[in-house]
């Protein structure tokens, strides 16, 4: 018999790498691991490092500000900017049913359309 696997929890933090270099906008999505959950404080380790955030006030805003280089953490891994917004599952259906072979569309076209449509609906329904 095999145990459950434990679910691991993060914190985000939305990085540009160039950010002393220059131009902006290489943008990484950082991943700090919570360790323990109090019912005022969320515990993470950022590098190494133990820190703590208010529990209310992130999971209230979503996102909290932390140490003294004001870091934003998200309880979500944030948006990157200039990234476009991924399809709709209606707009990706809409797609399917355009590129179908009997609306004039290839077979090529429907399968990988059918194929985006799919993976899209299995990732919403595993959230």
């Amino acid at each position: 018999m095999s145990a459950a696997p434990v679910r691991v929890e993060y914190l985000y933090e939305l990085w540009d790498a160039n950010w002393d270099d220059g131009p902006l906008g290489n943008y990484q999505i950082l991943r700090h691991e919570i360790t323990k959950k109090t019912p005022k404080r969320i515990y993470f380790v950022r590098n190494g490092h133990p820190g703590f955030v208010d529990r209310q006030r992130v999971e209230a805003d979503g996102e909290i500000r932390h140490g003294y280089t004001r870091r934003l953490l998200h309880l979500a891994p944030p948006k990157i900017p200039g990234q476009p917004k991924p399809p709709s599952l209606l707009e990706l259906k809409a797609a399917m049913a355009a590129t179908h072979p009997d609306r004039g569309g290839t077979d090529a076209e429907f399968i990988a359309a059918r194929t985006r449509y799919e993976h899209a609906r299995a990732k919403e329904a595993a959230a």
